[in-house]
């Protein structure tokens, strides 16, 4: 018998990136955002990274009503607090942090596909 080289597929990981890459000395604070594939067309949008001295209650409740979509927040062991929204909603993420002064266009990276 011939040996078969198997391959099992394993899960994407969006957060791989940022952990490699925030590994540096003196990294530029970022703030992440990224999508997460659910099932079918579903998807997570996913805001890391923003200052601490903002509300993210509050940032969530006009994210929710401004693009009239769903969230919550998160709290991770590693990454703090995380805020999930449903649908690809990245380059209105983006656009309404800039324009509201929570991050400059610079400190903003977006991830995926």
């Amino acid at each position: 018998m011939s040996e078969v080289d198997v391959q099992i597929p394993t899960a994407f990981d969006p957060f791989a990136e940022a952990n490699a890459e925030d590994s540096g000395a003196g990294s530029k604070e970022y703030v992440h955002i990224r999508i997460q594939q659910r099932n079918g067309r579903k998807s997570l949008t996913t805001v890391q990274g923003l200052k601490k001295e903002f509300s993210y209650n509050k940032i969530l409740k006009d994210l929710k009503k401004e693009f009239c979509c769903n969230g919550t927040v998160v709290q991770d062991s590693e990454l703090g607090q995380v805020i999930q929204l449903q649908g690809d909603q990245r380059k209105n993420v983006s656009t309404f942090l800039v324009q509201a002064g929570i991050a400059k266009k610079e400190s903003i990276k977006i991830h995926g596909f």
